[in-house]
């Protein structure tokens, strides 16, 4: 299994030589969302524009099989037909092992209410305050570094005891200052760096299922 997981990222570098300066802040992000689904804790996921985009895929990839069926164990199938003796079976064998994870780019309802109600930039803080707790972890995706409404959820993630992964662009900006940890796509135009990020958080996904589904 461990030799997978580094060949994934090892994969990685040698497709995209340019991210060789981000080869360990990729593992110790892999570490710390591992550490989290590990200690039953979830992650969430922020980001604007095409980084919301980028945040239901990454949550798409780690709530269902991505390149794994992630079938059920007997265990899981057999709580399933006493849950349902009926459909319980035809569930199971359909349901596929699941990492827990939110984008909180979604909830059409909430954020546009709060939006209109209270601030348009603490709709991502106030849903990672209300679901975040301590042990979960909040990945932050802004490809300047400086999106107001990405820092004000690091800032409500602090403070309910969540760790932060930095995902961004550039230099890093204020960003980089709030997550525990940071990767950087090193370029500059916003569509470049967002060209990097879809293979970041793929491997970053495929390292995942190869720990909890090998």
């Amino acid at each position: 299994m461990e030799e997978n997981i580094t060949g994934y990222l090892n994969g990685l570098m040698k497709r995209y030589p340019v991210l060789e300066g981000q080869k360990e802040n990729i593992f110790h992000a892999y570490e710390m969302m591992a550490e989290t689904f590990a200690s039953h804790g979830k992650l969430l996921v922020a980001g604007n524009g095409g980084s919301a985009a980028d945040a239901e895929h990454i949550v798409g990839e780690l709530m269902k099989g991505f390149v794994k069926q992630r079938k059920l164990s007997s265990q899981e199938l057999l709580k399933l037909e006493q849950a349902d003796a009926q459909n319980g079976r035809y569930i199971g064998e359909l349901l596929q092992g699941a990492l827990p994870a939110i984008a909180v780019v979604d909830h059409v309802a909430l954020s546009t209410a709060y939006l209109n109600d209270v601030d348009p930039m603490l709709g991502f803080a106030q849903q990672v305050y209300g679901y975040g707790q301590a042990g979960d972890t909040l990945l932050a995706i802004s490809t300047s570094g400086n999106s107001k409404n990405i820092l004000y959820a690091c800032t409500a993630a602090k403070a309910k005891g969540m760790k932060v992964i930095g995902l961004t662009g550039r230099d890093g900006g204020q960003l980089k200052d709030m997550a525990d940890i940071t990767i950087i796509a090193a370029e500059q135009e916003t569509f470049r760096i967002q060209e990097l990020h879809l293979p970041i958080y793929h491997v970053l996904c495929l390292m995942l299922e190869e720990r909890f589904f090998a």
